[in-house]
C-alpha cells in the first residue's frame, strides 16, 4: 500500500485565466489562505470558496469573485 500526500491548490481567475496559488502553509483553514492572499490581489477580499476538487492528486480550491456595478 502506498500513501500519497494530497496538497491544496489555490486557483484565482484574473484576466480570464486562472492564476495558481500555492498554499502557503498547510495549517492554515481555507479561510485563512484567502486572507493571506487578499493582501497580494484585493480582489479576493470578496471572494467565496469553492472545493475542494480532486485534480491530478491535488485538492484544488476556486476563490470566486462576483463583480458587480454600484447604482
Amino acid at each position: 500500500m502506498e500513501i500519497i500526500e494530497i496538497s491544496r491548490v489555490f486557483l484565482h481567475r484574473a484576466n480570464g485565466q486562472d492564476v495558481r496559488l500555492t498554499d502557503p502553509n498547510p495549517s492554515f483553514t481555507t479561510a485563512e489562505v484567502l486572507n493571506f492572499y487578499a493582501n497580494h490581489y484585493p480582489i479576493l477580499t470578496t471572494a467565496k470558496i469553492r472545493g475542494p476538487e480532486i485534480v491530478d492528486d491535488e485538492r484544488v480550491f476556486h476563490f470566486e469573485t462576483t463583480m458587480g456595478t454600484k447604482g
